[in-house]
Formats: C-alpha cells, structure tokens, sequence
C-alpha cells in the first residue's frame, strides 16, 4: 500500500489544477495514523515517504528526536510523533514509514504508525477541535463521509516548536 500511496502523492502535481479547478479550498491530504490518531496533512508538505532507513541516534535530545538520517546526502532531524503527542512508545512495524517533509525552509522525517491514503478534503469542512486542552499539533478536525474523524496535523506547529 505504501507504494500506492507514494504514487498518488507523486501524482499530486498533475492532479492539483483538476483539484483547484473544482474548488479553491479542496486539498490533497495525505492520511495517517500516529498513536490512537488518524490524522492528515497537506500533501504540499510531503516530499516523499521512506520505509527500513537507519536512523542515528545522538545523545542528549528529548526522547521523541529518535536522531538524524542520511537522504541521499542530506541530514534531516527525525521526530517520531507518538513520543512527541505525549503517547507511548511502541515498536516499529512494517507499517511505521517516515514521512520526508518540506516546511518552509526546512526539511525533517517524522515516524508515524501507518500510512493510508491520499485523499482530496474540502478544508471549509474542517471544524475546530471541542475541547479546552487540545494536542500543540492538531489545528482542526473533518468528519468523512465515511464517518471517520480526521484530525488536521499542523505540520508549521512541530517547526516551529521551541521544544
């Protein structure tokens, strides 16, 4: 599935004016899930999703920096969003990807549990989260037709982070 899902976001480039052409608040997302979350994120963030790289650990950074990775020559900071959300650690699958980002101008790897689909969301349905404490990544909710509840993961907030 993880291929599949690399060739929609590949795609994505050739699809966004049919998307901007139906309507202006319509975006490709990508879905995933992280702890007991499913949750989703602009696909203009991801660059690309990788499987089985070896990630280095350096000594002395919070516990949810799980370290650096070597891409292809360049060095991204990697942050496993489970630790970071305040869930417990669990042990990697097959399933656990990372996901390579683009934010702003800087790039970094976060360790999510699965990745499921690429999907178009009408960003005028995403409502704000019902509760006094909400989680410092999360910025909205949808609710698909299907009956699932996204929530919106707002990848500006984990860059800009002071942490």
């Amino acid at each position: 599935m993880s291929n599949q899902v690399e060739n929609q976001v590949e795609n994505q480039a050739e699809k966004q004016p049919e998307t901007q052409t139906r309507s202006s608040s319509v975006e490709r997302c990508l879905v995933f899930e992280s702890g007991p979350l499913s949750l989703f994120m602009s696909t203009n963030y991801v660059i690309e999703m990788i499987n089985g790289h070896s990630i280095t650990p350096i000594p002395m950074i919070p516990p949810y920096i799980k370290g650096i990775l070597n891409l292809r020559g360049q060095i991204l900071p990697v942050v496993d969003i489970r630790l970071y959300m305040g869930y417990e650690e669990k042990e990697y699958t097959r399933q656990t990807c990372i996901i390579v980002l683009q934010v702003d101008s800087l790039s970094l790897g976060i360790i999510v549990d699965s990745v499921q689909q690429v999907i178009d969301i009408d960003l005028a349905n995403v409502r704000s989260i019902p509760v006094k404490r909400q989680q410092k990544l999360l910025d909205g909710m949808v609710t698909l037709d299907d009956g699932r509840v996204l929530m919106s993961f707002d990848c500006k907030a984990l860059v800009n982070d002071p942490c």
